[in-house]
């Protein structure tokens, strides 16, 4: 079979794969297999197919002249190897199929290929290791496809003998295939055996119901499982464990006599054991990380310390963003690269007996370490799905949800109370707010005191007034976060590019405000305003798609709602007072590699009478015309008479189109003497005009051949096919680089100082209002539920204040996005005067130190962060793996989602360098 290749040409085996491709892709149902190969091979093969297209191969090796397999100039691929991709430091005896790497990203270090894909290059080019995996159904509805690259890997402890081994098996496979595998690795009974989700060392659930599936059962990756053996005679010198199979305290420290691990992993969480498994093992570790890791501390000065990124594992980058804020906050920083074990509470119920701190904690330590080779954060995905299962999957989520919950779980994972009091709350009744919040705020701390209270907590005063009996009642409650609203913008700023018909300008780009529910009526008004319109002409409007008209707006009443951000439009002036006209679209087309001419750039249009004859010549003067303001010449007069032939230049004009336009056929030319002014019959442009037959006719021969203007369109298609020296004679940048109607990313510093204000936004958080219908106080007084009046105030801050602004809005059935700017401050955020506590005589400022960004709809939109190094007094943005720096002023953005500040002047704040 391989023999059959070799008489293959390059592009016969790129439309080969193309078909197989097509046809498998179609087919793919959930249990069937996909392959990877490694990226480099298959660019290898990618250059090899397409070496005879230009504009696909890189590094100057693409060949101009079509030749034959034979002399190409790239050889064709060697064996497949995907060795790179596996990981050969795990141990042989593991019962595992061959292991990959954990840190490999799809379209970077591997692709995909369906199984008859594979096998057709398995057949060309042999090689290997194989590395099938299977394609599982996925999503909420079990809808979705996608390939389980990564199967669930966990470790089977054998209990009482006390061995492990690792597996890998899919999460779609049942607890029933689970138990089939323990039984064949450790060659056991069935009716001896009790299989249990042994989550943390720690027995969970009996994993009895044989048709449930692991996902379903909430099996994470990197998890432990208790093979557990009941009334066995297994001879391993210890004694059986008690009739009914418990085990003291749910607890058992499990010594595995054969280790999959490799020496170098077993210092910081290896990926085979369980991390943490008891107090002695937790210390010993982390004794061994500090010494890895370097000392505690958040400085960056001189080094490459926090400038470490997390690889996207699939729509994670909600998680990726919050987690490097959070990491990136000082205070966290340091304690968590400190020995914080010692604090960690176990015996909250309503934690997660501290599993969730430490893999935070370990992921902090990695993220910190030197060096900048982006992690993978799948044991600290697989805690989070364990104890969140909403933010499992590969779905995207909120990002500042996940911030509510990791901050509340971290807090009560570390909480430093373990055994909360019981304290009843008191009434206020007409005492000092100062001793009434002071009490409010010891009663917390008695249950709850953490590292997270220490940093994030503030202090509202809440005060709820009767309408009736206008009793009062004062309540001051914790805090992590303030949500604040933000006022629905009801203008929209859209961007539209106007060009002239005739030749007088050039294409401008022109960004005007209008009704956010408006119709195109308001888009025309605002733009005929914008470029100051003459009174004797109109724009016609119209939305521009792959280089193509994709439709004129020209019904005044087409909701603006209709046209999207990313949409590019444009706008042409044309005369009121002509009727009967079509119009003419010229198309620019460029000469692509292997593919022939294709559009590019922006269509002009033009009026034409329909009740004038035209010819082909005329067809070239208007095309002169409105070309004429992109000719890289000087002293040149637009085309703009219709009366001659073509037009009238002098000399010297004659020879610069002459040489402009020297590639295509041309005319005879009248030339005068000296400076004189002579008719001159203009250079040919390659035009073509397609009629209603759809055939091109070419418009450079026969200039005074009526051209038959179909009596069914209102348009005129002339394509322009631009040569290379074209292209070097005229300036199509302003045809080339269409804007998008609104553009994510900074505003301009007038638009910074019209929207909407942090401190607005604030204020109207803070303003007194009833309360819902749904949320009615019930007074004491009146023994009656109200519709209180609501006053919150702030009273005491955090050192590190969290900004929530609410883009999202939930109606029944509409999810909408709020995409207003918000004017935040980056330094000096003066709190002062919204702080009620009137004892604390200190001014209240804050300075921003992160942020994540939101951009796109809420579907389908993506996070990524702004953080400062403050040590080094300098900006970068984290999106996912990758990181770079910014600019101050390019910090703010309709983008920013969720806004970290830190106090100034505190005593906490002399972690890191006061100047920044």
């Amino acid at each position: 079979m391989a023999e059959v290749a070799e008489k293959l040409t390059p592009e016969g085996e790129k439309q080969s794969i193309r078909d197989i491709t097509v046809a498998a892709e179609a087919q793919t149902k959930s249990g069937d297999n996909f392959y990877l190969i490694t990226q480099r091979w298959w660019h290898g093969w990618l250059e090899y197919v397409n070496q005879n297209q230009s504009s696909i191969v890189n590094d100057g090796s693409s060949s101009e002249n079509h030749e034959s397999v034979g002399s190409s100039a790239l050889k064709r691929p060697s064996c497949i190897n995907n060795s790179d991709l596996v990981d050969e430091t795990v141990s042989k005896d593991s019962d595992m199929d061959i292991e990959l790497h954990d840190t490999l990203v799809e379209g970077t270090d591997y692709i995909l290929l369906p199984q008859e894909v594979w096998n057709q290059f398995s057949m060309w080019y042999g090689g290997g290791p194989v590395l099938a995996r299977k394609v599982i159904s996925t999503g909420l509805s079990q809808t979705e496809l996608s390939v389980e690259v990564y199967p669930l890997r966990l470790q089977l402890h054998l209990m009482p003998k006390g061995v492990s081994s690792v597996i890998r098996i899919s999460k779609k496979e049942t607890i029933g295939k689970l138990h089939q595998r323990a039984y064949e690795i450790f060659d056991l009974n069935s009716k001896q055996v009790y299989i249990w989700d042994y989550f943390s060392l720690r027995k969970h659930a009996l994993m009895s119901d044989m048709e449930k599936t692991l996902d379903d059962a909430n099996i994470q990756m990197d998890q432990d499982i208790l093979v557990e053996v009941v009334n066995s005679n297994i001879d391993d010198g210890m004694n059986s464990i008690r009739e009914n199979g418990s085990v003291d305290n749910g607890n058992v420290a499990v010594v595995p006599s054969h280790s999959s691990v490799p020496i170098s992993e077993a210092v910081s969480s290896s990926k085979y054991t369980s991390t943490n498994g008891n107090a002695e093992l937790s210390h010993a570790q982390n004794l061994n990380t500090e010494k890895a890791y370097g000392p505690s501390g958040v400085s960056t000065r001189g080094s490459s310390c926090g400038l470490t990124g997390l690889l996207n594992l699939g729509n994670t980058c909600f998680m990726n963003s919050a987690i490097q804020c959070l990491v990136h906050t000082p205070e966290f920083a340091r304690y968590f690269r400190e020995d914080y074990h010692q604090e960690i509470n176990r015996q909250n119920p309503l934690g997660m007996v501290g599993e969730l701190a430490l893999a935070f904690g370990d992921l902090l330590r990695k993220l910190w370490a030197p060096g900048r080779a982006p992690v993978a954060p799948r044991p600290f995905k697989a805690k989070l799905a364990r104890f969140a299962p909403q933010f499992s999957g590969c779905s995207q989520h909120d990002s500042q949800e996940l911030l509510a919950f990791l901050l509340d779980g971290l807090h009560e994972d570390l909480n430093r109370v373990k055994h909360k009091p019981y304290i009843k709350s008191k009434d206020a009744d007409g005492r000092p707010d100062e001793e009434v919040a002071d009490e409010y705020w010891a009663n917390h701390i008695a249950r709850n005191d953490s590292i997270i209270v220490d940093v994030c907590q503030g202090q509202f005063k809440s005060t709820l007034v009767c309408p009736l009996c206008s009793k009062v009642s004062v309540t001051f409650d914790p805090f992590m976060y303030l949500s604040l609203p933000l006022q629905p913008a009801t203008t929209r700023n859209m961007t539209v590019t106007v060009f002239t018909c005739d030749g007088s300008a050039l294409p401008a780009a022109w960004s005007v405000t209008v009704p956010k529910q408006g119709r195109c009526r308001d888009l025309i008004q605002a733009l005929s305003n914008a470029c100051s319109l003459q009174i004797n002409e109109k724009l016609l409007l119209a939305e521009i798609r792959g280089h193509l008209i994709y439709r004129f707006l020209e019904d005044p009443l087409i909701s603006l709602s209709s046209i999207k951000d990313d949409d590019h439009l444009t706008a042409y002036k044309i005369s009121k007072v002509l009727k009967n006209t079509k119009f003419l679209q010229l198309i620019h087309r460029r000469e692509e590699h292997a593919l022939g001419w294709k559009p590019y750039g922006t269509p002009l249009v033009s009026p034409i009478s329909c009740d004038d004859t035209i010819t082909r010549s005329d067809i070239q003067l208007l095309v002169h015309t409105m070309l004429s303001p992109m000719l890289r010449t000087t002293n040149l007069g637009a085309v703009t008479s219709r009366n001659v032939s073509m037009t009238t230049f002098d000399e010297s004009h004659s020879a610069r189109i002459s040489e402009a336009c020297a590639d295509v056929n041309t005319a005879d030319l009248r030339k005068g003497n000296g400076n004189s002014l002579k008719p001159v019959t203009l250079l040919k442009l390659p035009l073509q005009f397609v009629d209603e037959n759809n055939a091109c006719i070419d418009l450079t021969v026969g200039d005074d051949k009526v051209v038959k203007l179909s009596s069914s369109s209102m348009s005129i298609l002339v394509f322009f096919d631009w040569s290379q020296k074209l292209l070097g004679s005229y300036d199509t940048s302003q045809i080339e680089n269409l804007p998008e109607v609104c553009k994510y990313g900074h505003l301009g510093k007038k638009a910074r100082n019209e929207p909407l204000s942090l401190y607005a936004c604030l204020e109207s958080f803070l303003r007194e209002e009833p309360l819902v219908p749904e949320d009615m106080w019930y007074c004491p007084q009146c023994k009656e539920r109200r519709q209180a009046r609501k006053k919150l105030d702030l009273w005491r801050l955090p050192e590190v204040l969290v900004i929530h602004l609410k883009r999202f809005s939930y109606s029944r059935s509409v999810k909408h996005k709020l995409d207003t700017f918000v004017n935040f401050p980056i330094h000096d955020f003066d709190l002062t005067n919204y702080v009620a506590s009137k004892s604390n005589t200190q001014r209240q400022i804050y300075e921003l130190y992160s942020l994540t960004n939101h951009y796109g709809s809420m579907g389908s939109g993506h996070y990524t962060a702004h953080i400062k190094l403050l040590d080094e007094n300098k900006w970068y943005n984290f999106d996912d793996s990758h990181i770079s720096p910014i600019n101050e002023e390019d910090v703010k953005s309709a983008a920013a989602y969720v806004l970290f500040y830190r106090k100034v002047n505190s005593d906490k704040c002399s972690v890191t360098n006061e100047s920044t």
